[in-house]
């Protein structure tokens, strides 16, 4: 399967079509960018280990029963996947509180939440990706009804819960993560994009130390070698 046009570009990724109308190539970028694109850089190999770590989890989801868009690594840098129309809703799924979540509620930073908490932001850089409620959703007409919300909540719980446990397998303690949906051309909703540290928050179960993209947005240093770590603790402990 070849590239034949580019579709689409995106901070991290840039979308290709293919001779097949109904499948798209994903090219993981180095490039790095926090605070809706305020910080911008670059880390060399960040990008394969995205793919190669998103791959694993594709993986693993699709042999968990979820629906993804997930076809097949093509190289280092390349995902084929199938083509869907993006549902514009970041389902954020947190399990502890950091981030935003205690910078705005004032939750302890760390402390565990007494249930998994699903949020949905809007996916609108102009806007700064603002906090939706259902209202909104419906307002905005990204969804059909509510009960699309509703499959969406379920499915992001039960990502969360097939991804915790893989995770903790692995002394990795899954904090948060934002997921995206699509529509594939038959109109399901599938799990798209990536599953990689630059949309999770990870740590390391014993030192506590952070596995993700935090070590680039908090200027910590050494995020390729925590990239390549979660790669390796996935590779090398595959259920």
């Amino acid at each position: 399967m070849n590239k034949t046009e580019l579709l689409y570009e995106g901070k991290a990724k840039k979308i290709w079509l293919t001779e097949d109308e109904n499948l798209l190539i994903s090219e993981f970028k180095d490039d790095l960018t926090a605070g809706n694109g305020a910080m911008k850089s670059s880390e060399e190999g960040k990008g394969a280990l995205n793919n190669k770590i998103s791959t694993e989890l594709f993986k693993l989801l699709n042999q968990k029963g979820i629906p993804t868009h997930f076809v097949e690594m093509l190289d280092d840098n390349h995902m084929l996947h199938k083509r869907a129309e993006v549902i514009k809703i970041e389902v954020i799924v947190r399990n502890i509180a950091t981030g935003s979540l205690s910078r705005n509620l004032g939750i302890e930073d760390g402390k565990k939440l007494p249930f998994v908490l699903v949020e949905f932001d809007y996916k609108n850089d102009e806007l700064g990706d603002p906090k939706l409620n259902d209202q909104h959703c419906l307002i905005l007409e990204l969804v059909n009804d509510t009960a699309e919300l509703d499959y969406i909540r379920y499915m992001a719980r039960k990502i969360n819960k097939i991804l915790k446990e893989f995770y903790a397998k692995r002394d990795l303690t899954l904090v948060d993560f934002k997921l995206e949906f699509g529509r594939d051309h038959n109109d399901n909703i599938i799990l798209i994009d990536e599953l990689s540290p630059d949309n999770f928050r990870l740590w390391d179960s014993n030192s506590g130390e952070k596995m993700d993209k935090d070590r680039f947005r908090q200027g910590l240093g050494g995020l390729k070698v925590a990239y390549e770590e979660v790669l390796n603790r996935i590779l090398g402990n595959k259920e």
